[in-house]
């Protein structure tokens, strides 16, 4: 069972920067996503990362987020620029999609989420 730990969220005013981090008890060699959830709203997917380092992006988010990955570390990041308050919300790491596409919204593990909260 992959274990999942988030960090690095917290309240920033509009136009700060947060870098979250995701740590994994384990080397994880499948895609790995961010995600957030604002109350009231679905989840949606932020962004992801392949295997071979390719990363994809929410429309909303391009150019302001970059997802990267340490596989020494087993830790993927979220780099977070130009916060709104449209980018509050609840953040979570995800790990090993279902369906085998990095873009997908199912996947198998879970961290507990770590809260990003922007004040204009």
């Amino acid at each position: 069972q992959v274990q999942l730990v988030e960090s690095g969220g917290g309240s920033v005013q509009a136009g700060g920067s947060l870098r979250l981090s995701c740590e994994a008890s384990e080397y994880i060699n499948y895609c790995m996503g961010w995600f957030r959830q604002a109350p009231g709203k679905e989840r949606e997917r932020v962004a992801a990362i392949y295997t071979g380092g390719e990363t994809t992006y929410a429309d909303s988010v391009k150019g302001r987020f970059a997802i990267s990955k340490d596989n020494a570390k087993n830790t993927l990041y979220l780099q977070m620029n130009g916060l709104t308050p449209e980018d509050t919300a609840m953040y979570f790491c995800a790990a090993y999609s279902l369906t085998g596409f990095c873009n997908s919204d199912r996947y198998k593990y879970w961290g507990q989420g770590t809260q990003v909260t922007v004040s204009s």
